[in-house]
């Protein structure tokens, strides 16, 4: 129960990520915007003739501040979609239709209600007696004010509903509503149901958040440190989104009366202050949730990467230097930490307990401080300039951070070097002298997919993702994937099928597994990583021959007795013999750097001089791709191979190709297995080379070449 309540919380949290992700702009367009079109802004400093009414300049930045405004004036039925999407397993744009119209017919109803109560009288005022700020307008409807408890309310159902009756088989009279137009259909009931009873429960429910947001702001300074410890200590878990939003988006932040308007949530709060002139401090209290991240974000954390990185082995430094300074600079500019924290959490429990202690005091310090800087995502330069020194100090006491900050920086150099020292953290660059270091560095990778032309980066794109499939214990082990910041969020059927070893060697810096929840920690670039991995996944077969994690580098150790006494099972060999006649070369020579990188496995190519493709060894089919390329294969003696023929061939989509088996089907050695077309293929793909690729193969275990030219068919021309 425990595993699936997280599973479901997981989901929850990346769901939110999608409306998250354009608070960025709108917060810049607000922050702009407002900072100059505000009189004493621009009295301030000079600056009527530029940004003065009537100016062009001027007229822009109302627009943008306009625009920014709406983007927070809506962020409730911009919640209802996001998480209808975030949450939805397949067809999500219908999810997203579904939850627009849900919200309307949710508030519509909720309307109707007060009217027939009296609470919103015939000419949509609001009855006298009603608490004001109850009642509001969400889209041009007069209804509770929700806010984004509303749209999440939303999202999450509708995303229930999607996934539920998605697939829905009616009745033939009735079958043109089946499937995914039902979604919308049984959304609305539903949620004209739901809109009726919130008029009934919702007066309750605001009661309790304004308590719960009264027990938070009421502990003061106290309350801050714990909001800040319990917000990093998630991290790790990935759970730190579900457990801040309400803050920063509802009445649990906090409530103030800005220009007329009763706005909740301590983000919401800011950014409405932001857009007002009357405004001479902005609210500590409402910006205590995230002030404190400027600190530790772009001083405290940085501070930890030189400290790492001093104390790296001298052979290391490096390798160290190229992560650490990466993540440094990650943590400085955009406010994203990961990268660093997960560089010493796995490694190092006990600094990452540091890291929660410290930040949790920069919160508080912030709010002691009185500090007021705003953000739209994370604490980094980027948002410090806009909603703080832009601002001005006088707003937002922004000149506060740079003196805690650099206190910040000493403190987390000299702690985190007294403790890798005294207890001999492994942290990068103090490893042993395993792959540990290179995985977290990933320059060999890195330098991979950075070679080559447009197709052979594809190549490497698509072995990137069939080694992360392979790594969540393949195709169908897989049933979601998506992605929040920084890390690549998939639920599994089978936990116990996935592979760290193999996920880290794809660049992650961790993997967390929970029940049926994976999350593998990429950083920033990870929306690409899963954008590449769905694609992948749309085509590759359901059934994937195993893939063990990368060899290890060999070790000076591994001349000890043990590996002698297994030498004798190691040296059994196998003979490899060719599937097709023609000239036959070793691996590490074909015309495609994904392949001859050795990521999809060791093995031979063959530049055909015949058109036929034979059972090289008796054994069994274990897949035939969709588009006929390409062969999984099963040997009798448990050997894994892939029979690739020709490169980029996946884009013809079976032309050109005649296949004679089907998956799970017993051949013998000799038996035909495919017919292709080599001049079609030749003039329609990159090459024509036939590729052996041995995917199971052990630690240490390699392909040696036994003949090079011209071969035959069954030809003995290689062993392992």
């Amino acid at each position: 129960m425990k595993d699936e309540i997280f599973s479901v919380l997981q989901r929850v949290g990346r769901s939110f990520m999608l409306p998250v992700a354009v608070l960025p702009i709108a917060g810049i367009l607000l922050g702009i915007g407002a900072s100059f079109t505000n009189p004493t802004t621009i009295k301030t400093y000079g600056l009527e003739a530029i940004f003065g009414d009537g100016t062009i300049l001027g007229g822009l930045l109302t627009i943008m501040a306009s625009a920014g405004n709406t983007i927070f004036g809506n962020l409730p039925i911009i919640f209802a979609v996001g998480v209808a999407i975030g949450m939805a397993k397949a067809e999500r744009e219908v999810a997203a239709l579904a939850a627009m119209i849900s919200f309307f017919v949710m508030h519509s109803a909720c309307n109707a209600m007060l009217k027939l109560n009296g609470q919103i009288l015939p000419d949509g005022s609001i009855a006298p007696g009603v608490l004001e700020g109850t009642i509001a307008s969400s889209c041009g409807i007069m209804s509770y004010q929700m806010g984004v408890f509303g749209g999440i309310i939303v999202g999450i159902g509708v995303a229930y509903l999607h996934n539920k009756f998605h697939k829905i088989v009616l009745p033939n009279a009735l079958s043109f509503f089946g499937g995914s137009r039902f979604v919308p259909i049984i959304s609305t009931v539903v949620y004209l149901f739901v809109g009726i009873a919130l008029f009934f429960i919702w007066p309750l429910a605001q009661d309790g958040i304004f308590a719960l947001g009264s027990l938070v702001t009421g502990t003061g300074y106290i309350g801050t440190l714990i909001f800040g410890i319990i917000k990093r200590a998630l991290i790790p878990f990935g759970l730190h989104h579900v457990f801040y939003l309400p803050f920063w988006q509802t009445g649990v932040g906090g409530s103030m009366m800005i220009d007329g308007q009763l706005v909740q949530g301590g983000q919401n709060i800011f950014f409405a202050q932001l857009a007002s002139p009357n405004v001479t401090h902005f609210s500590a209290d409402a910006t205590r949730y995230f002030s404190g991240e400027f600190i530790f974000m772009i001083f405290g954390l940085p501070g930890a990467a030189l400290a790492m990185y001093r104390c790296a082995k001298p052979s290391k430094k490096t390798a160290a230097k190229g992560l650490l300074l990466s993540a440094a600079l990650t943590s400085m500019l955009t406010g994203i930490t990961e990268p660093i924290e997960f560089s010493f959490l796995f490694v190092a429990p006990a600094l990452f307990g540091v890291q929660v202690i410290l930040a949790g005091a920069a919160y508080m310090i912030a709010h002691m401080l009185n500090i007021a800087v705003g953000l739209t995502f994370s604490g980094g330069l980027l948002d410090l300039f806009i909603f703080g020194i832009l601002q001005g100090e006088a707003k937002t006491n922004w000149m506060y951070i740079i003196p805690v900050g650099i206190i910040y920086f000493f403190l987390y150099y000299f702690i985190f070097t007294w403790m890798i020292k005294k207890f001999d953290f492994k942290t990068p660059g103090r490893e042993d002298d395993d792959e540990e270091t290179k995985l977290y560095t990933k320059a060999d990778y890195q330098a991979k997919k950075g070679a080559g032309g447009a197709s052979s980066a594809q190549a490497v794109e698509d072995a990137k993702s069939s080694m992360i499939a392979r790594g969540l214990g393949s195709k169908r082990n897989i049933t979601s994937v998506d992605c929040c910041a920084t890390r690549l969020r998939c639920s599994v059927a089978d936990s116990s099928l996935v592979n760290e070893k193999i996920l880290k060697a794809t660049g992650a810096v961790g993997v967390i597994i929970k029940g049926t929840g994976v999350q593998v920690i990429y950083g920033p670039q990870v929306a690409v990583i899963k954008a590449n991995l769905e694609t992948y996944l749309e085509t590759a077969p359901d059934v994937e021959p195993e893939l063990e994690a990368p060899a290890e580098e060999a070790k000076p150790e591994a001349k000890t007795e043990e590996p002698k006494k297994e030498a004798p099972k190691a040296a059994a060999t196998h003979i490899l013999c060719s599937p097709v006649a023609g000239d036959v070369h070793p691996i590490t020579e074909a015309p495609d750097e994904a392949f001859a990188s050795k990521m999809m496995g060791d093995g031979f190519f063959v530049y055909p001089t015949e058109e036929n493709v034979y059972a090289p060894a008796d054994g069994e089919v274990v897949f035939v791709f969709d588009t006929k390329h390409a062969i999984g294969m099963k040997a009798a003696d448990g050997t894994e191979y892939l029979l690739h023929i020709g490169i980029d061939t996946v884009n013809l989509g079976g032309k050109g190709f005649e296949v004679f088996v089907e998956a799970g089907q017993k051949v013998k050695k000799g038996d035909k297995l495919m017919h292709f077309d080599d001049a079609y293929i030749k003039e329609h793909a990159k090459s024509d080379a036939c590729l052996v690729i041995f995917t199971g193969l052990q630690e240490g275990q390699s392909v040696t070449m036994a003949k090079n030219g011209e071969v035959k068919a069954l030809d003995e021309v290689a062993k392992f």
